[in-house]
């Protein structure tokens, strides 16, 4: 099944995912392409509409990211966001220049008034705050176009050309401090492209198990399975659609939290499916032993991790296809064409040369982390495995700060499998993005049946963020953190004092080590 495209064009802008996220929520398939990307490639795509970006640059600078003109030629609904809209007002007859008073800036919250006969803001408020960053001017609007939004400091907040489907804003509807923007994106989707809302997670369910099988055909297939929500996924998918032809090997390297190992197991109990659980924790604990720095402890991990799984692909012999759980942000931060790499990712780095794969198959690739989750119940796979945390690579080795004992860990687990508990007794789950217990190398004294201790201090951390690259500590309610104090002093041996971290990030990360 083929879907509806919009193509959102990259400048380099801060958003540029995000306003593909929110096309997606429309029900609306979309992807994001590099500004260099040839007319041709853009024509084979047959998209419905296409979307500038904001970015750092300035339009008249010569060494600015440019599209070619023909792009306006195209017959195709445009809509230019920030840096978008100010290069649609210059490449069709308009002015753009620096602002040189105040009043011509604009950044944060402000205060905008919209003309709703415009398609763009149909049956939207005719007043509302929107969500400014530029510091250049349209001193020119271009010919045929008009203005449609303004503010108190901008008479040109919003132009269009409803006849061509052309329009720009100098805001950022994609960010949730614009009211309605979502709103507006749905109109330019709706109204003007004349979108149908065929993207569904149920549809692209059903065409990526067709896409596997035709693929794979007879062939076997490979996945390292970390546990993680995106190895997860693919697994079940994959598992969907060739059954025993595929082999996921689960590394139990014994840094898990509590029962998750027998979890992931168990989630994958209902597939018809060649599930291999590697019991390392032996191994790992042994490489381990005595090691305190934590890049140490990481370099570590990846080591062995890449040796055990060495190991057991030997052991199924030849095999065909290699699955990897890389995701959309993954392939866009990677990098493309001009495109600045972020981070590079290869999700089984080290791969041992003998496999010798046809290929390598990515059937999340296009997907973004919440998409991920829906695929996974639209699967069937249990929510508590779908809405897993985020979770370090080198698990539990990086909460325990200093040597890593198994006993160590055997205490952090339960503290931590505690503090989780008393979350989602308490119906808070939702308001926190990363929560758990860091097993500190510091001991105090306390007391504890009329008797002295000289135990270990346990540290609480929870944070909620939308991005993760900044970060708040979460204000738990103090029943519900004295609930997690009783309960770990008397539950868990070796822990007689617990702290909660109330640094947000920065200055602090969210991880301790």
């Amino acid at each position: 099944m083929s879907h509806q495209t919009v193509i959102v064009l990259d400048f380099g802008g801060q958003y540029n995912q995000l306003i593909a996220r929110r096309v997606r929520e429309c029900g609306v398939y979309c992807e994001v392409k590099p500004y260099t990307t040839s007319l041709d490639a853009i024509r084979a795509m047959d998209p419905i509409g296409i979307i500038f970006t904001g970015g750092p640059n300035s339009v008249y600078d010569p060494a600015s990211p440019q599209v070619d003109p023909a792009i306006f030629e195209m017959g195709l609904p445009i809509l230019g966001i920030c840096y978008g809209c100010q290069l649609i007002a210059h490449n069709l007859g308009g002015r753009v220049v620096a602002a040189t008073e105040d009043s011509a800036r604009e950044y944060g919250k402000t205060e905008t008034y919209f003309d709703t006969d415009c398609r763009l803001f149909k049956g939207l408020p005719a007043q509302g705050i929107t969500w400014m960053s530029h510091g250049d001017y349209m001193e020119k609007v271009p010919e045929g176009f008009a203005l449609v939004a303004h503010s108190d400091a901008c008479p040109n907040v919003a132009i269009c050309d409803e006849a061509r489907g052309f329009y720009g804003v100098q805001y950022h509807p994609e960010v949730n401090h614009t009211e309605n923007g979502t709103g507006m994106i749905r109109n330019f989707l709706y109204e003007v492209c004349g979108a149908k809302g065929d993207w569904t997670m149920g549809d692209y369910k059903d065409t990526a198990i067709r896409a596997i099988r035709e693929k794979v055909g007879g062939g076997k297939v490979l996945l390292a399975l970390s546990g993680g929500v995106d190895s997860s996924v693919a697994a079940a998918l994959v598992a969907e659609a060739v059954g025993s032809q595929l082999t996921c090997v689960f590394v139990d390297h014994g840094l898990m939290r509590l029962n998750e190992g027998d979890e992931v197991e168990a989630a994958f109990a209902k597939w018809d499916i060649n599930f291999v659980r590697a019991d390392a924790e032996a191994l790992f604990l042994g490489k381990l032993a005595g090691v305190t720095d934590p890049e140490r402890k990481r370099k570590i991990i990846g080591e062995e991790f890449i040796r055990v799984f060495e190991a057991e692909a030997k052991k199924i012999g030849q095999v065909d296809y290699l699955v990897q759980g890389t995701i959309y942000p993954d392939v866009i931060e990677s990098g493309a064409g001009n495109a600045a790499v972020i981070k590079s990712h290869h999700n089984v780095g080290g791969l041992p040369d003998y496999v010798d794969f046809k290929e390598i198959i990515e059937p999340l690739r296009m997907l973004f982390k919440d998409e991920v989750r829906q695929l996974g119940r639209e699967l069937g796979l249990p929510e508590y495995l779908v809405m897993r945390q985020p979770f370090p690579g080198p698990g539990l080795a990086i909460r325990v700060i200093g040597d890593i004992t198994k006993e160590k860990l055997d205490t952090l687990r339960l503290a931590d499998f505690i503090f989780r508990d008393e979350i989602a007794k308490a119906h808070l789950e939702g308001t926190m993005n990363q929560y758990f217990a860091v097993l500190t190398n510091m001991r105090s004294v306390g007391v504890m049946g009329d008797g002295r201790t000289y135990d270990y201090t346990l540290a609480l951390r929870s944070v909620t963020t939308t991005d993760f690259m900044t970060a708040d500590w979460t204000r738990i309610p103090y029943e519900v953190l004295d609930r997690v104090s009783v309960r770990i002093v008397n539950e868990v041996p070796n822990i007689n004092r617990i702290v909660y971290d109330i640094t947000s990030k920065p200055p602090a990360t969210i991880e301790w080590e």
